[in-house]
C-alpha cells in the first residue's frame, strides 16, 4: 500500500516540476498514464484477504434515484440531511462524527429519492486513508452528488473534494470524452486525429497499458487525460450540485454573486432557507421521467408514478421496472401525453416515453 502511495507522490512531484509545453507534452502524458494506473490499484486493491467489508457501507439501493452528500466535517451536511429527510443522523459539534451511512428517503414529485451521507471523503480518502474506499464505491453508484460547502470558505474545499472524486474516476458535470477506441489483434496503432495530441504521445500512453494494436479516433479537443479515461474505462459521469450552506452569515450582495455561479445553490440548512430551490435543482439534474399507469376503464393513478431514469424510458424499460414477466405478455400499449401525436396512441415496446405520460398496457 504505502509503496504505491510513495510512487504516486513521486510522480505528482515530477509533474509539478515539469513545465507544460509542446516539448514536454509527451513526457507529461506518460506520467499521467502511470498515475492513473497506480490510482486504480488503490481503489481496487490487488489480492484477496485483508479487512472484511466496511461497516454500514453496503447500502441497499432503494427508491428511484440516489443522491450522495459530500462535504468536509462540520459544514452542516448532517443538519441539511436531517432537515431534508427528518432522518436523525447523530449530529455532534466536533469533526468526524458521521462514520456510517444513514440513508434517508424523501418523496418529491412522486419519486422516492434516497439521500446518502458519504462521510470522510476528505484529503487522503483516495489513498485508502480514512474509511475512504468503501465510501467511494458507494459514491460511484449515485445518480447525483451534492457537494456541501461552507459559504465562508468554499473554494479551497471545493477544489480538494473535486480532486478527491476525480481521483476515484468520478467525473462531475461532464460528458464522456468523444474518443473512439478499439483494441485489435494486429496492425499497430491506427490514429485518426483532429486534436492537439500527437501520435507519439498517444502511442506511449497506450504502450504504458501494453496496448500496441488499436484504432483510435480523437475528435476536437481531446486531451491526454481524456484518452486515459477512455482506456481505463472505469470512469463514471455524475451530475453535481454545489450547495453553499450558512448563507445566514453573509450579506445580500455576496448572495447575489453566488447566485450567478453555475451548478450552485445557496441555502441555510439550519434555518431551512431556500430548500425549495435546492429540491427543484435536484429534480432538474436527476432528469427522472414519471409515467402514470392507467388500469383499463379507470382513471390514471397520479399518486404513485413509475419513475424511470432519463436514459432508459422506452415502453420496454417501463415494463421491466414493473415486472420482468410483463414484457412476455405484452401486446401493445396505449399512451397519452407528450410522446405521442394523438391521444391515446397505440405503441410498441420500443416507443420512448416522456415525463408525465399516461400508459395502459394491453396484454396478449
Amino acid at each position: 500500500m504505502s509503496s504505491t502511495l510513495a510512487k504516486i507522490a513521486e510522480i505528482e512531484a515530477e509533474m509539478a516540476r515539469t513545465q507544460k509545453n509542446k516539448a514536454t507534452a509527451h513526457h507529461l502524458g506518460l506520467l499521467k498514464a502511470r498515475l492513473a494506473k497506480l490510482r486504480r490499484e488503490l481503489i481496487t486493491p490487488k489480492g484477496g484477504g485483508g479487512g472484511g467489508p466496511g461497516e454500514g457501507f453496503d447500502v441497499a439501493k432503494t427508491g428511484d434515484a440516489r443522491i450522495g452528500f459530500v462535504g468536509f466535517p462540520s459544514v452542516g451536511k448532517s443538519t441539511l440531511l436531517s432537515n431534508l429527510a427528518g432522518v436523525y443522523s447523530e449530529v455532534a459539534a466536533y469533526e468526524f462524527t458521521t462514520l456510517t451511512t444513514v440513508p434517508g428517503v424523501i418523496r418529491y414529485k412522486g419519486a422516492k429519492i434516497q439521500l446518502l451521507d458519504l462521510p470522510g471523503i476528505i484529503e487522503g480518502a483516495k489513498d485508502g486513508k480514512g474509511r475512504g474506499r468503501q465510501v467511494i464505491a458507494v459514491a460511484r453508484t449515485c445518480n447525483l452528488i451534492l457537494i456541501v460547502l461552507d459559504v465562508l470558505k468554499p473554494l479551497g474545499h471545493k477544489k480538494i473534494i473535486e480532486n478527491e472524486l476525480e481521483g476515484f474516476g468520478i467525473r462531475l458535470n461532464s460528458k464522456p470524452p468523444n474518443i473512439g477506441f478499439k483494441k485489435k489483434d494486429k496492425g499497430g496503432i491506427n490514429l485518426t486525429a483532429t486534436s492537439e495530441l500527437d501520435a507519439e504521445t498517444v502511442k506511449s500512453i497506450l504502450a504504458e497499458y501494453k496496448i500496441h494494436n488499436a484504432d483510435v479516433t480523437l475528435r476536437s479537443d481531446a486531451t491526454a487525460d481524456d484518452l486515459i479515461d477512455v482506456v481505463e474505462g472505469n470512469r463514471v459521469y455524475i451530475p453535481c450540485i454545489y450547495v453553499l450552506n450558512k448563507i445566514d452569515q453573509i450579506s445580500i450582495e455576496e448572495l447575489d454573486i453566488i447566485y450567478k455561479v453555475p451548478h450552485c445553490v445557496p441555502i441555510s440548512a439550519h434555518h431551512r432557507w431556500n430548500f425549495d430551490d435546492l429540491l427543484e435543482k435536484i429534480w432538474d439534474y436527476l432528469k427522472l421521467v414519471r409515467i402514470y399507469t392507467k388500469p383499463k376503464g379507470q382513471l390514471p393513478d397520479y399518486t404513485s408514478p413509475v419513475v424511470l431514469p432519463y436514459s432508459r424510458t422506452t415502453v420496454e424499460d417501463f415494463c421491466m421496472k414493473i415486472h420482468k414477466n410483463l414484457i412476455k405478455e405484452f401486446k401493445y400499449a396505449l399512451v397519452w401525453g407528450l410522446s405521442v401525436k394523438h391521444n391515446p396512441q397505440k405503441v410498441g415496446k420500443d416507443h420512448t416515453l416522456e415525463d408525465e405520460d399516461v400508459i395502459q398496457i394491453v396484454k396478449k
